[in-house]
Order: structure tokens, then sequence, then C-alpha cells
């Protein structure tokens, strides 16, 4: 039997946006249920990066992709959102009108919803890692090529090589040098497109002999399939040289695709959605866009960002979820009713 969901909101992604958009509209009495095609919630946090650190979360010093998703899932845990895992919008049908919109939505698996809006925080849609152009890469790959850090722990006492020049390289260069038996960083350029501040912690790291930095570009592979011994890495002036490694680390960005999103009938900026920026909807009323996958003026790709949209969207849907009530906007540090929602005494 094919379940038939009746809910407010219908969430596209369960990454950390997705996650604080449940919040934002649970304050709000609004019910949501979250579609995402991963195995479990987080979005890249969890998937590709639950170990690496990130520095620019208010009042966080410092928490990793999988802290800041477990957080997360602590603060919605008092509205009790519903996800469906393992599923993707396979269809999106508008039923209303743009005073009173409704929408079903129904997923890979069949799961039917019939909600008021949908929120999409797919990040860049789906995702997967761009890879070096080396013959029979794909031989090591799980062994010793990898697209992204799961487990640190499991690298130490290698020689890693790295390569890259972008915030994700020198961010693992960091944190994975004091684990390695030795780590080199390659890049075609002694230039970076991280964050200035950790391109100087790499080159301390490097003047201070704790690892090594290389200009070039890998051109293949040596050491009998799955095990790496040494990339063979080809400089600007066409000479060649090894680096030992037992394993690599390509970061060299993902490849985004919207998939099905793309049919929805939405305004698309390359393979991004335009939204308003009073509000985040996109051309289609009752469609709202928070996270990587908008567009407009000035959109900065951060988690902050999406968090700061999927509040400024909570505010208009809930007037076509409550469209007889007139919202009160209130601080959770003030209001009684809004701490009894999150289950704390009220101050």
């Amino acid at each position: 039997m094919v379940d038939r969901i009746e809910t407010d909101v219908v969430i596209v992604g369960a990454g950390p946006v997705g996650l604080f958009a449940v919040f934002e509209l649970g304050l709000l009495d609004i019910r949501a249920h979250l579609i995402d095609i991963l195995p479990k919630v987080g979005g890249q946090c969890a998937e590709l990066y639950p170990e690496k650190p990130i520095y620019d979360i208010p009042g966080f010093p410092v928490v990793t992709g999988q802290g800041l998703v477990d957080n997360l899932m602590q603060q919605i845990e008092p509205f009790h959102p519903t996800f469906h895992l393992n599923e993707m919008v396979a269809e999106l049908e508008s039923l209303g009108t743009p005073e009173a919109p409704r929408f079903r939505v129904v997923t890979s698996e069949g799961t039917t919803f019939f909600c008021k809006a949908v929120v999409i925080a797919a990040g860049g849609g789906s995702f997967q890692p761009k890879k070096p152009p080396i013959a029979n890469i794909e031989a090591y790959e799980g062994t010793s090529v990898f697209y992204a850090v799961r487990a640190m722990e499991s690298f130490r006492g290698k020689r890693i090589l790295i390569v890259g020049g972008g915030d994700s390289a020198l961010d693992w260069t960091v944190n994975l040098q004091p684990l390695a038996n030795r780590l080199t960083l390659m890049h075609r350029r002694d230039a970076f497109r991280a964050a200035p501040d950790t391109v100087n912690k790499m080159r301390k790291l490097v003047a201070d002999g704790a690892m090594d930095l290389e200009l070039g570009q890998v051109v293949g592979l040596k050491g009998e399939a799955p095990k790496l011994e040494a990339a063979i890495v080809r400089r600007d002036d066409g000479t060649t040289f090894e680096i030992p490694c037992d394993v690599i680390l390509p970061f060299f960005g993902l490849t985004m695709k919207l998939g099905p999103i793309a049919d929805w009938g939405l305004n698309l900026a390359e393979n991004l959605i335009p939204v308003d920026t009073e509000k985040f909807e996109t051309n289609v009323p009752g469609i709202f866009a928070i996270g990587d996958i908008n567009h407009y003026p000035g959109k900065l790709k951060l988690i902050l960002s999406g968090f700061h949209e999927g509040a400024l969207a909570a505010q208009k849907i809930h007037r076509y979820v409550y469209p007889e009530k007139k919202l009160l906007f209130q601080y959770t540090t003030s209001s009684s009713s809004l701490q009894k929602k999150l289950g704390v005494a009220a101050v």
C-alpha cells in the first residue's frame, strides 16, 4: 500500500540547512517531513566531511561536520520531524493557487505527500567528486585513493599525498599532518584558493619541515592495485618524478546535478534556483529554496547563510499554513510559549 501523508511542509534535503528549517518551522507550529536520497541525515557534512572541522558556525569556535549534524538533530528533537531516507522526489504537482498553494509530492519509493509548502534544501542537488584524469585510478579507489575523509584515524601512520589547492585540500592537510607518517601537498601552482589563515598554517608546517609541498600534476600511479606505492608527477617543464605514498586524497571539488528538481517548472540560473531574498521563495508560490541550491545577488555559500534563509522562509510559510492567523514575532529568550515548545523551563 502506498503511503499517503498529509503534512504542512515537505523539506527536500536533510543536510544542516534542511535540519535547521525544521527548527524554525517548529517554533511556528508547522509540521515537516524531510526527504533525502542519502541513507542518513546530514548531507555533505555527514557523507563526505564528518570529521572535517568547521570554524564559522556562530557560537562554536570549532565543530566537526558530524558534530554539527548531531547538535542540529538534538535541537529539532522537540518537533519530532519524520525522515524519509534513501528516497528521491520523483514527482511534484501543484494543486492549489498562488494565494493558497497545495502540492502533491511523490518519492521514488511511492510515498505520497500532500502539503502547503515545499522547501528545497538540497545543497547543490546530487553530488559526486570530480576525479583526476589518471589511467586506472578506479582500481585504487576505496583502498588507496579516497575523495573524502570519513575517519581520520584510518590514515594514521600512512604516507599521504593530498592533491588540490582549495579549502578541502588545505583543511585536510593541516588536520591530517599530525597523524601521517609523512604528508605531501601537491598543487599545480604556488597559489591557493583556501582561507588565508589555513594557507599560513600549511606554509609554517612546510617551513618547519613537518610536511612537503610539491608543484606539479599527478599523471600516473605506481604499485600493484589496489595497493599504492607512489604517484608519478609531472612538472611544468615536462620532467617527471615520484612521490612515495600509501594514500592519495584528490580534492578537485564536486560535480553538482539538480536531477528531477530541474523539471519542476522553476526558473534556473546555471543549475541554481533564483529566489526573492525577502522570503526565499522561488517563482512558484509555495516552493522555497534555501542553502547552496539557491541564487541571489551577494549570495555566500555558507551554512550560516542557509540558516538565515530558512528563518525568513518559515515566516512566509506560516502565512500559507495559517492564512487566518496573524504571526507575532517572538524571541525564544523571552517567550514562555516558545520555551515550552522546546521543553525548557520558562526564564
